[in-house]
């Protein structure tokens, strides 16, 4: 019997985790809102990939709306070679959970070039990035030594949300009524990941044949529904080792959707709001060329085998991914366990001898960990 944790034992700890957070939310997320709060700035960029970028992509919708400004989230290596040009009222964050990734300690660097004071957002303080940046702010992940993160993600979408709260209620933006009720809302995440966690071990072992022989998978979403597609489409790429791919949900039906038969697997995330009756008609139509079709919704045209419901108050669908992210990350977890995927191919054995992603930094955090964790 071991007590090495898992993917799983993350994915349970989240909701802990996500309690305190938001019970701590003005001391977790000061130091950044005080920054924030020195000028008027128009457009925040983050820079950032892999699970960092999807736990961004998940907060986007909800920062753009909170906060009244614009979010741009770029690859560190496109930042680094083409899309640069920050303004003196765009507000810059660069976001590794480990700290130990090259990219995003390169694009600190011309950060710091280019003159720029360079804000680090990380899972872990004692890291590479926090060496060379101006300002290191740890989101409060606490604990994650498994590479396919999943705690990181959902507490990086919260520290980002909850740091557009705070900083829209100090400028202003927010009333106090308004600030009140989000948090009223938060104090019901916890139990939301807890209900669809159950939920997501349900829908797997009722479909667990279908999961067990996927071929390609889709995945297909509106604003803070698309954020969660990207994570989806990564995690069953890295884990269950199948084909995964993301796309925003009109995007999907201009070209990729050629590609779908019988085979395909697709995953569809309502956003509960602007494009849900869209979505409703996209599922329709999916669905009259797979029978594998699933979705995060409360639509009734969703086949009930086939759905996660959220039978919640949702006043507030931006915060969508912090109780929804889960569906992906249990159901990514327990196929490839069942399917024991686990381990690379063979010959992937030197693929980072020639393009490393971490500095040699990460086996201190993580013991033996490969090339996952952003």
């Amino acid at each position: 019997m071991t007590n090495t944790p898992t993917m799983m034992t993350y994915i349970l700890e989240s909701s802990h985790q996500m309690k305190q957070n938001i019970e701590n939310a003005k001391d977790i997320t000061k130091q950044l809102v005080d920054l924030y709060t020195q000028k008027d700035y128009r457009t925040i960029w983050i820079i950032a990939c892999g699970s960092s970028s999807n736990g961004s992509q998940c907060a986007k919708p909800f920062m753009m709306k909170t906060l009244n400004c614009d979010v741009k989230i770029v690859n560190p290596s496109t930042f680094l070679y083409s899309e640069n040009k920050i303004k003196n009222d765009d507000f810059v964050l660069v976001i590794s959970q480990s700290g130990c990734s090259t990219n995003s300690i390169e694009a600190i660097q011309k950060l710091k070039e280019m003159n720029i004071f360079s804000i680090a957002l990380t899972g872990n303080q004692d890291c590479d990035i926090a060496k060379i940046a101006d300002v290191t702010i740890d989101w409060q992940v606490g604990i994650e030594s498994v590479g396919f993160v999943t705690k990181g993600v959902s507490t990086l979408c919260l520290f980002l949300d909850l740091f557009a709260i705070e900083a829209a209620y100090r400028k202003g933006i927010l009333s106090q009524n308004k600030y009140e009720t989000l948090y009223q809302e938060l104090q019901d995440i916890p139990s939301r990941h807890i209900h669809v966690q159950k939920q997501a071990m349900q829908l797997y072992e009722t479909n667990k044949k279908v999961f067990t022989s996927m071929q390609v998978v889709y995945f297909i979403g509106f604003a803070q529904g698309y954020g969660i597609a990207t994570e989806g489409a990564l995690k069953f790429g890295e884990t269950i080792k199948v084909p995964s791919f993301a796309y925003e949900a009109e995007e999907y039906i201009h070209g990729p959707n050629y590609q779908l038969t019988p085979n395909y697997t697709v995953f569809m995330f309502d956003d509960m709001e602007l494009g849900s009756q869209r979505m409703g008609q996209i599922y329709q139509a999916t669905q009259s060329v797979t029978d594998h079709v699933f979705m995060v919704s409360n639509q009734d045209i969703v086949k009930e085998d086939h759905a996660i419901r959220l039978p919640f108050d949702i006043k507030e669908p931006a915060l969508l991914p912090l109780y929804v992210l889960p569906v992906v990350q249990t159901i990514a977890y327990l196929t490839t366990t069942d399917l024991n995927s686990w381990d690379n191919h063979p010959m992937y054995a030197h693929f980072k001898d020639y393009a490393a992603s971490k500095t040699a930094s990460i086996q201190n955090i993580m013991p033996g960990i490969k090339d996952f964790i952003e």
